[in-house]
């Protein structure tokens, strides 16, 4: 009895891990200190690394990471990206680093990173790795005075959808699926030992006023500004292209039912008469008709990531408006006093 009690205790106790949702993912500081370093060296072009730590509960701990080396697309020098990564990874067990993958981190520029190729990398990841998440850095927005890094995982709902691969409208609201649903942002939380905190308190300036804090009043925003308008256009032109091929199918559609009901009332007429001479009805659909063949629906996912693009550029041009509208009121006022 008080096995049976303890192995049903145990159940419960992995089932409630398991079914435990993703809440905070933490990152050593050192960690973020080599994302940004490797981010920042090779910008503006993208660059990619792995994610190692601990998966424990709800908490991702992200404690080591590594970058992969810049590539060519190439078989055979993917494989030996892979060799590259087994060889890092056996090296760091060797001298007792964690080892276990939790995700990967990329570079991006003015947050352009919603991609069926993130997507892609993101279901390759899941059929090894239970929970993954990918951090993504944005030296330009860093620029700006805002450390740019977030971390980001898919919705089971829209995995779901994307294993199906079916993007259709009916399946789309028969879910209740939006464009924001594609992506989760789980919170960051920044970990650091207690000798690197007390480390970190001794470098600290006596000065209340560093060179960071006049860089935030910088009122130059127009580059960011525009190229932020430059790639929201460029997303409203990709937006355009896309509803117009779903235009195209709606008249074909439409151009299609009116065909098969033009046939209907011809082959109805054709079996009246067959009727008034005694002979068989034909039946009233004919499968080998190619007006009869369904037309299929362009999938939405592009429209969606395009959609879901459109909203993080207007997201980041407001957040860069107000920022410049608060450092003009503050300098007016300075120059009145």
């Amino acid at each position: 009895m008080a096995n049976t009690m303890a192995r049903s205790f145990l159940q419960v106790a992995v089932t409630e891990e398991v079914a435990s949702p993703l809440r905070v993912v933490q990152i050593e500081g050192l960690v973020i200190l080599k994302i940004i370093k490797h981010c920042k060296e090779f910008s503006p072009s993208l660059v990619t690394g792995q994610l190692l730590g601990l998966d424990v509960g709800s908490v991702l701990e992200v404690t080591n990471c590594f970058p992969f080396p810049t590539r060519e697309e190439d078989e055979e020098i993917e494989a030996d990206g892979a060799n590259y990564q087994l060889e890092m990874m056996r090296c760091l067990r060797e001298v007792n680093v964690d080892n276990n993958t939790v995700g990967w981190y990329q570079s991006t520029f003015l947050g352009s990173y919603q991609t069926v190729e993130l997507i892609e990398t993101f279901m390759n990841y899941q059929e090894n790795i239970r929970r993954c998440v990918c951090i993504i850095y944005d030296p330009s927005r860093s620029n700006q005075g805002v450390l740019a890094l977030k971390a980001l995982k898919l919705s089971d709902s829209f995995m779901e959808l994307y294993r199906s691969n079916n993007f259709t409208g009916e399946k789309l609201r028969e879910k209740n699926f939006s464009w924001v649903d594609i992506f989760e942002e789980i919170p960051i939380k920044v970990s650091n030992s207690a000798l690197i905190s007390a480390f970190m308190t001794e470098l600290e300036a006596d000065s209340p006023v560093t060179q960071c804090d006049y860089d935030r009043l910088q009122l130059s925003t127009n580059p960011f500004m525009e190229r932020n308008v430059e790639f929201l256009i460029e997303c409203m032109d990709d937006l355009s292209v896309e509803q117009q091929k779903f235009q195209f199918y709606y008249r074909s559609l439409t151009r299609q039912q009116a065909q098969q009901q033009a046939w209907l009332q011809k082959r109805r007429a054709e079996n009246m008469a067959r009727k008034a001479a005694g002979e068989e009805p034909l039946p009233e659909e004919d499968p080998a008709n190619p007006i009869f063949k369904p037309l299929p629906e362009p999938s939405r996912l592009d429209s969606y990531l395009i959609t879901n693009q459109i909203g993080n550029y207007c997201n980041q041009i407001n957040g860069v408006a107000g920022q410049s509208f608060n450092r003009l009121h503050l300098m007016k006022a300075l120059h009145d006093n």
